[in-house]
């Protein structure tokens, strides 16, 4: 079966991680890449009200956030009027854990097309650093191997599994390839619940710290088994199958909190049920 696959992500349309994946899932249909003109990375959901569209080689270029990419793709710019799947990515860089999944941007497009009811894959590759800046650091297509398998293999076997009958999109880490040509075992994860931004001072800014990249090392790690920091640390490809919609909290401390409203009349208080 050829496929109708959208291609997005946040690093910008430029990126060596999009064209690998764009080299990779052409084997397996017509692939449309609507992204970012520019780096959009860590801008979450963010919408815009309009964008300029200009023509890529890849395919199209939008000048505005990841989310635009979807809504503009999939209701202007794809040849189909409802592709198979959204995959974004590769981004350069993991998104791990749970406080990552509103910032991401290449998580936010898969969310964003979710909730246009279409399967989507969020990939992402670890990038372990030492003393190098980040943002210096250089990829090369070679690099994205995993990324490239594991891709493929999800948006090959996901439809006939019936995975996407139960999570709305996948978000997907893998391991930095690094020459290797061993294939890098799947793990299917939940997103790690440990957290550890700060921030300092330095004169007139405030530098934000995220912590938890200085404690990759699998020897110390304390994420647990089963977490995606976990798999990718120890050289494994982390599929974490997640819903998009927010779940409501159906609790009795919310009841007694309503009906307190007011002066002892809770005709006040309003609280609206979500729909079915």
């Amino acid at each position: 079966m050829s496929l109708e696959i959208l291609l997005t992500n946040d690093d910008g349309i430029d990126s060596p991680g999009i064209r690998a994946l764009y080299q990779g899932l052409s084997e397996l249909g017509n692939v449309t890449v609507v992204a970012p003109a520019t780096d959009q990375s860590a801008i979450g959901r963010a919408i815009s009200n309009e964008v300029d569209v200009t023509e890529h080689e890849l395919g199209y270029a939008v000048h505005g956030t990841p989310a635009d990419c979807v809504v503009a793709g999939l209701s202007e710019l794809c040849p189909s009027d409802c592709p198979d799947v959204v995959v974004s990515g590769c981004n350069k860089g993991a998104n791990l854990g749970e406080y990552v999944l509103g910032r991401s941007g290449t998580v936010s497009a898969a969310v964003e097309a979710a909730f246009h009811e279409i399967p989507a894959i969020a990939t992402s590759m670890y990038v372990p650093v030492d003393d190098t800046p980040f943002h210096e650091v250089q990829t090369a297509p070679d690099d994205y191997a995993h990324a490239i398998d594991a891709t493929n293999y999800l948006v090959d076997r996901g439809f006939r599994s019936g995975l996407f009958d139960h999570a709305a999109y996948l978000n997907v880490n893998v391991p930095f390839a690094n020459d290797t040509t061993e294939t890098a075992p799947l793990e299917f994860t939940r997103p790690s619940s440990r957290y550890a931004m700060d921030a300092s001072r330095d004169g007139q800014s405030i530098i934000l710290h995220d912590n938890l990249w200085a404690e990759m090392d699998p020897e110390t790690l304390p994420d647990p088994d089963g977490t995606d920091r976990r798999a990718v640390a120890e050289g494994r490809v982390s599929v974490s199958p997640l819903n998009a919609p927010q779940n409501v909290v159906d609790t009795d401390a919310l009841t007694d909190l309503i009906d307190g409203f007011g002066p002892g009349d809770a005709s006040n208080a309003r609280l609206i049920q979500p729909e079915d």
